[in-house]
């Protein structure tokens, strides 16, 4: 058997051009491992997501708490203070909730003294936020039956319309279950459970009828949602996986859920937030060409190539995710030593910083401030990268990072001539992030039908939350609407932003 030296040449410089590809393949695959390790075993986010930060700052207060509790009951003096504290730092408990009065006065109005007649000076008045846990009650609807004596003819009054003819829900038991399933992340037998703790039994496969009747009601409502949506001259498009229930191989197969929303308050647009969810059963090109006929205007994507057909027409001009393009920078610099992509988060960042300077003023101003300072970077980033490229290793995880972001620059520097578009894509990420907490819950949905009312009740619900609307009350409201008859032509009054409101939430703790 031959060994491998005896198959190595003699030419030293091909000897040393060997090595070099040798250390360059062996660098590439360890940064392909460390990738691996990171997205296996580690946070996969460039910061620190905000829920698990608060997650570990309630463990800390809880702790906290429980020590200033310990102490509190040993010293009274510091008992007193401290509540003397907390009535000063609490604010007014809002008005419209009801109150239950409760009197607590001295059992004997004489003085303990002289034994005369007290008389009322004042009172200390305070309050407390209670609770009454969510109640299940039977509504009994009756409808006396009249007859003629004459004739015999028979009188009563017609049946008022259902979600469900013949079900028990009412209008808003069944928002109940879309909002715990689709915004509260519950899946249906977690609720069937809960129910079952009042003594209601509700079998999963009921709660399943009563959401996709329900999907369908609203079905024409979502069409409408994504109507309005591509009417805009600007939208962010994302997709992610939607695990569904194969029957005829007994496993799950991979369809997708597409996401198209327009949030344009960073800039002062008029034009209310909203998101639409559409399922697809794969991620060909031809699903965002059929979702987004007739939008003609900016979309802002990742670098999903399927996007690039929506351009064939010149209706449609695509703005790329410098989110994306510094991710996968980060991801090198997090796996250890690498100057060339510390360098360029670090050219990033600077763009990010003028973003968060500019956040909130009009179109017109942040376009003539990013010519002024996001100009100059990104005049002098492109052609450092296209020098760092030629430096390193083609086959190198950095040359790839290089090359995502140079490919993709006439899309990456658009925002800077346009003040309404914006630096990344995160607004839909942050759309598809409910998606994700549902998936990982619920596990997969059960046919393809099933994603549809998925894509339809989970538009409905997080448009509602954008717009900060009650989705249990939207819900409630629109389906009475649709089944007593609201006309079709009249569609825009049932869009979440139609029952919008001036916040007016205040803190009382």
């Amino acid at each position: 058997m031959t060994s491998a030296t005896q198959t190595l040449p003699d030419d030293p410089d091909l000897l040393k051009a060997m090595l070099l590809a040798e250390r360059a393949r062996a660098e590439r695959l360890e940064q392909i491992i460390k990738a691996m390790q990171r997205h296996r075993f580690g946070r996969r986010a460039e910061s620190l997501p905000e829920d698990q930060l608060l997650l570990g700052l309630e463990e800390a207060e809880q702790s906290e708490a429980a020590e200033d509790a310990q102490h509190e009951q040993a010293d009274p003096a510091e008992r007193s203070s401290r509540a003397a504290q907390r009535r000063r730092n609490r604010g007014a408990l809002p008005a419209h909730l009801p109150r239950i009065e409760t009197i607590i006065d001295v059992e004997d109005t004489t003085c303990p003294c002289c034994r005369n007649l007290l008389h009322r000076i004042g009172e200390d008045v305070s309050e407390r936020l209670d609770i009454v846990p969510a109640q299940l009650r039977v509504l009994v609807v009756r409808r006396p039956k009249y007859a003629c004596r004459a004739c015999e003819a028979v009188v009563q009054a017609p049946a008022p319309a259902r979600v469900i003819e013949g079900g028990l829900p009412t209008d808003a038991l069944i928002a109940q279950v879309l909002v715990s399933k689709y915004a509260d992340h519950l899946p249906l037998y977690r609720q069937a459970q809960i129910y079952a703790r009042q003594g209601i039994s509700l079998d999963r496969s009921t709660l399943a009828d009563w959401v996709g009747r329900a999907a369908w009601h609203l079905r024409p409502v979502h069409e409408r949602l994504l109507a309005q949506l591509k009417t805009s001259p600007r939208l962010f498009a994302d997709e992610t996986t939607a695990p569904v229930l194969d029957p005829g191989r007994g496993q799950t197969k991979t369809g997708q859920l597409f996401a198209y929303a327009r949030d344009d308050r960073p800039w002062g647009g008029t034009d209310p937030p909203g998101v639409a969810y559409v399922y697809a059963p794969d991620r060909k090109a031809a699903r965002p060409i059929a979702h987004l006929s007739g939008f003609a205007g900016v979309l802002q994507v990742d670098g999903y190539s399927g996007y690039q057909a929506l351009t064939g027409g010149n209706q449609v001009t695509l703005a790329f995710c410098w989110a994306h393009v510094r991710r996968r920078f980060y991801e090198l610099a997090a796996a250890g030593s690498a100057p060339i992509a510390s360098e360029a988060l670090t050219r990033i960042a600077e763009l990010y910083r003028i973003e968060s300077e500019i956040r909130g003023m009009n179109a017109v101003e942040r376009c003539r401030i990013r010519q002024q300072k996001s100009r100059p970077v990104l005049d002098a980033l492109e052609p450092w990268l296209r020098g760092k490229l030629g430096l390193i290793s083609q086959k190198s995880k950095l040359a790839e990072a290089i090359r995502y972001a140079l490919s993709r620059w006439d899309g990456l520097t658009r925002f800077v001539d346009d003040g309404r578009i914006e630096i990344d894509s995160n607004v839909v990420e942050r759309a598809i992030r409910p998606l994700a907490l549902t998936r990982k819950n619920a596990l997969f949905a059960g046919s393809d039908r099933g994603g549809e009312h998925w894509a339809i009740i989970a538009s409905l619900v997080e448009t509602c939350k954008l717009c900060g609307v009650d989705p249990q009350a939207y819900l409630t409201d629109v389906l009475s609407r649709i089944v007593t008859g609201h006309l079709n032509t009249r569609l825009d009054d049932l869009l979440p932003w139609a029952y919008a409101t001036t916040p007016n939430l205040k803190a009382v703790a």
